[in-house]
């Protein structure tokens, strides 16, 4: 496959984390409709009109005619970076081996926001793309979703981040990182649209965006506006070592936001790499990881499912046994299938019973991903989630 010569000029990172189905993406969006759209609050949805939505909240307010506006669910604002995947079409071979890749759209905090529209709630996504065609597709990509790309920025003199995955037989992925730098590292405090964060329910985030600047800046006075607006942040590490300078720069940029987060969402392998190898299985070294001001604690363990920490209680819920294709977005459709579920009701802390359902809920979401290529094409919408946890318990 041809790559454009200006992208050879980015350094690539080499790199073995965890977590797809074929999409067809648009044709580029011209620069004047990309400009409009980044202005629009309210964008058209392929998402299927009968999809079920979450419970509304809040009261109808008159717009300028004396009209009442239609209630909004509640909002969760996804913050940092958005790319291209290149998803090989061919699984156990080596990048160098693979004959082709296809386009997908990926990014944790792009995948969560896609993740929670999918499911018939309101997202919104901040962050920055190149002034290139991938940067135009990927704003397709959320206008295409339902999600509020208001806070979407196009940056002239860099370009959209891409990653090429190498699929291993058992759907795990390898990565090679194209970006120095690109767009997403660039977004400057200046551009964060204030405005957007303040009014969500929900503030999600993850720690590639704190590795350098300006986007280190950016991050935390956004996280610090959506906190002071008693705006509940949501945290998921999202640990890509390679991208960090050092292991111990990573430990120390992930931990010294760890205490703003109300709802945390890790691994097993990132509590070991915290805790610098201690037993992610162990309750007594998790507890480690639960801060005063925590609301919820989450592990994920893949196919296994979950675990779940409060100040009142605790526990595991089981997770959906899948024949795994590609686990690239399971964690992030994780994410997506709580906080859609949390905005709309943030009173299920308080209740494990109600807690334990919406997890349930959340493991769908990520099992259903892990069973087709790639991480946004993958996303399954509420009605395939209902319908999944159907067929469990039948």
């Amino acid at each position: 496959m041809a790559v454009h010569s200006t992208v050879l000029c980015f350094k690539f990172v080499s790199f073995h984390p965890q977590t797809s189905g074929s999409y067809r993406f648009p044709a580029a969006a011209s620069r004047s409709r990309v400009s409009s759209l980044v202005k629009a609050s309210a964008f058209s949805s392929q998402v299927p009109v009968t999809l079920p939505r979450f419970k509304l909240q809040g009261k109808a307010l008159a717009d300028g005619n004396g009209m009442p506006e239609k209630d909004e669910s509640p909002l969760v604002v996804c913050f940092g970076e958005m790319l291209i995947d290149f998803v090989p079409t061919t699984s156990g071979l080596s990048l160098a081996e693979a004959p082709a890749f296809k386009k997908a759209p990926g990014g944790a905090p792009a995948n969560v926001a896609v993740g929670i529209a999918r499911l018939g709630g309101s997202s919104a996504f901040i962050g920055k793309v190149g002034e290139d065609e991938f940067g135009y597709m990927l704003a397709d990509i959320l206008k295409e979703n339902n999600v509020n790309s208001e806070g979407m920025r196009f940056d002239p003199g860099a370009r959209t981040a891409l990653a090429f995955v190498t699929l291993r037989k058992d759907g795990e992925r390898e990565f090679m990182f194209y970006r120095n730098p690109s767009a997403d590292m660039l977004l400057q405090e200046t551009e964060l649209d204030f405005d957007l964060i303040r009014k969500a329910k929900i503030f999600h985030y993850g720690s590639i965006s704190l590795i350098t600047e300006p986007c280190k800046s950016a991050h935390l006075a956004a996280a610090k506006a959506a906190k002071d607006a008693g705006v509940i942040l949501s945290y998921d590490p999202n640990l890509r070592l390679p991208l960090w300078p050092s292991a111990e720069s990573a430990r120390e940029g992930i931990l010294s936001i760890w205490e703003t987060a109300d709802v945390i969402k890790i691994s097993e392998e990132e509590i070991t790499f915290l805790t610098q190898g201690e037993d992610p299985y162990d309750d007594s070294v998790v507890r480690k990881l639960y801060h005063p001001n925590l609301k919820l604690l989450l592990v994920t363990e893949g196919s296994e499912g979950c675990r779940y920490y409060t100040k009142e209680f605790s526990g595991r819920v089981k997770g959906l046994k899948v024949d795994a294709v590609d686990t690239t977005g399971a964690g992030d459709a994780f994410v997506a299938g709580l906080l859609a579920q949390l905005a709309a009701d943030v009173s299920l802390l308080q209740d494990e019973s109600r807690l334990r359902d919406a997890l349930k809920f959340a493991n769908a979401c990520g099992a259903l991903t892990v069973m087709e290529r790639g991480a946004i094409p993958a996303l399954p919408n509420r009605e395939a989630v209902q319908d999944a946890l159907f067929k469990l318990a039948t």
